[in-house]
């Protein structure tokens, strides 16, 4: 799945340079902003498992793989941007085109947790 693209999160980085190896399993997202930002990269490029695996697990019930597809799939995501991030949270605006071709903006206050190395997305709070 690898681009010569900008990445989908708004870094300056290339994608197969900046979100993809966190997607790929390569590495792991050393903070909660950068899992934030590959989680949208994500979403973009449809990687349903990534985003099932870095939710935490405890929180996986609450998803399922069609409807997250379903999500991903029916939008064209446009921009990523990133209000304020602490070690633990991180609150963004996701702009994108539903599948009616309205534009939309989705804002959210993202919980993170780091566990056993790793960071997962735990809940947010919607705007």
């Amino acid at each position: 799945m690898s681009y010569s693209k900008t990445c989908y999160c708004g870094s300056a980085a290339m994608f197969n340079e900046c979100c993809e190896p966190f997607i790929n399993g390569i590495r792991k997202a050393p903070t909660a902003e950068t899992l934030m930002r590959s989680r949208y990269s994500a979403y973009a490029t449809h990687a349903i498992d990534y985003l099932m695996e870095t939710t935490h697990p405890l929180q996986r019930k609450y998803y399922s793989k069609s409807e997250i597809k379903q999500w991903a799939t029916s939008n064209i995501w446009i921009q990523l941007k990133v209000i304020s991030a602490t070690e633990d949270t991180v609150e963004f605006q996701a702009y994108f085109t539903d599948g009616s071709g309205k534009e939309q903006m989705h804002h959210e206050k993202s919980a993170f947790a780091f566990e056993n190395g790793s960071w997962f997305y735990v809940d947010g709070q919607f705007y």
